[in-house]
């Protein structure tokens, strides 16, 4: 009897394991960035524009939104009109990219653990004011010093640093939502 509980307890352990809507679930790998990635709010070819980049995956999608910009990749988080179902997002650790006009195309970091330097006056893809995503803190405090700006995190960056007069939000989009939550 003790035998079959054990087997029974670890039968659901398993299958608890396999549940992606656990917290601990893996996030699904970002995709690599590749000659045919155009931008959702642009809908210009991403690796024809400099500076970092972004990826979303949601739950629904089947490949992944792609943006020429991190800026345009946090406003889609915050625009209520765009989809809520987020699993990853995904932006370019440019502490890792070989310059500022080639991003990288594999050099992916999870934005939810970046650290970004925002009102650096760096413009991004689309020559507006970019948040530059590092994965360590160390970079990032390099990059500020080199070229202006502070480092915060995902959360801590205005919505208002994102969602200005040439953003996305201002192109049809509603601001004001919260950030998706993310598995």
């Amino acid at each position: 009897m003790k035998a079959r509980l054990l087997v029974a307890a670890a039968a659901l352990l398993m299958l608890a394991g396999c549940n992606e809507d656990s917290p601990d679930a893996k996030l699904p790998p970002p995709a690599a960035l590749t000659a045919d990635a155009v931008g959702l709010f642009c809908g210009m070819n991403l690796v024809e524009h400099p500076g970092p980049k972004g990826q979303i995956i949601t739950r629904s999608g089947l490949a992944p939104f792609w943006f020429s910009s991190v800026r345009d990749t946090v406003a889609f988080t915050l625009l209520p009109d765009q989809p809520r179902d987020i699993r990853a997002i995904y932006v370019s650790d440019m502490g890792r990219a070989p310059s500022w006009e080639d991003p990288g195309a594999t050099n992916w970091i999870d934005a939810r653990k970046a650290f970004f330097v925002i009102e650096s006056g760096k413009e991004g893809g689309m020559g507006a004011a970019e948040a530059v995503p590092f994965g360590e803190r160390a970079a990032a405090d390099a990059f500020a010093a080199a070229n202006g700006g502070r480092v915060v995190g995902l959360a801590a960056i205005p919505h208002d640093y994102v969602l200005g007069s040439d953003a996305p939000g201002e192109r049809g989009g509603a601001p004001g939502a919260p950030p998706a939550d993310l598995d």
